[in-house]
């Protein structure tokens, strides 16, 4: 059986026994039904990775022996995707699930003129995050930042590259050749309904280039991983 991946705190050092979490003892006991002796990976969402072995199956406090610590550089590209929230959080999700899987170090709700729907379970995205982890076998987590306005993140600094990608009339780049691009970037997706000219104007005005994802209308959650494709596979 494949060594499944399990999300909680990694010791730089310390004890070699480790009790699981309730929720990790449960999903790896009374779920997987892993027994004593098998192998389990344990990530912290920051690097650090501890392979071990399980000691004993108790469903609620199982514990498990490391056998070997490490702590991971973070190999992924640093792009960062501003996404509006959607009408349907699931679409959001979905959006979500995808771009970690993929590699996008962080997704930034980004509030725009036309955002319908502003309130999110930051609580949920930061699952879906955890869950994309594991599914794709990272050490490394996407974060998830705080929603923002679209006016403040045009203030935000450290970035080399800063994108927008919309459907307005008027000249912009084709497909990224992202080889050329110099890291971090910044990408921006705007809600249904695209943003408006005054939004485009601003950051154009701001320092961001306008790009374009292909010749088809995407949704905006197709665009966002269209982009992440684009940003961090592309130019490997």
């Amino acid at each position: 059986m494949e060594t499944p991946y399990f999300h909680m705190p990694v010791p730089d050092d310390g004890p070699r026994i480790l009790t699981l979490t309730e929720d990790v003892s449960h999903h790896a006991v009374s779920v997987l039904r892993m027994e004593a002796g098998d192998r389990l990976t344990l990530v912290d969402g920051r690097g650090g990775k501890a392979e071990a072995r399980l000691l004993n199956a108790h469903r609620k406090r199982a514990e498990a022996e490391v056998m070997d610590l490490s702590r991971a550089e973070d190999r992924r590209k640093p792009v960062t995707l501003a996404v509006s929230p959607l009408k349907n959080p699931s679409r959001y999700e979905w959006m979500l699930e995808k771009a970690a899987e993929i590699g996008v170090r962080e997704v930034v709700p980004l509030l725009c003129d036309r955002t319908e729907k502003k309130g999110l379970r930051m609580d949920r995205l930061r699952s879906v995050c955890v869950s994309a982890m594991l599914q794709s076998k990272q050490p490394w987590m996407t974060v998830v930042g705080e929603p923002v306005s679209f006016e403040a993140h045009m203030e935000r600094s450290g970035f080399n590259t800063r994108l927008i990608a919309h459907c307005l009339p008027g000249p912009a780049l084709p497909v990224p050749d992202t080889s050329g691009y110099e890291f971090p970037v910044d990408m921006l997706i705007g809600p249904e309904g695209d943003f408006t000219e005054d939004e485009v104007k601003l950051a154009v005005a701001s320092g961001f280039q306008t790009v374009g994802l292909g010749t088809t209308r995407l949704r905006s959650e197709t665009a966002a991983v269209a982009a992440a494709v684009l940003l961090c596979i592309r130019g490997h």
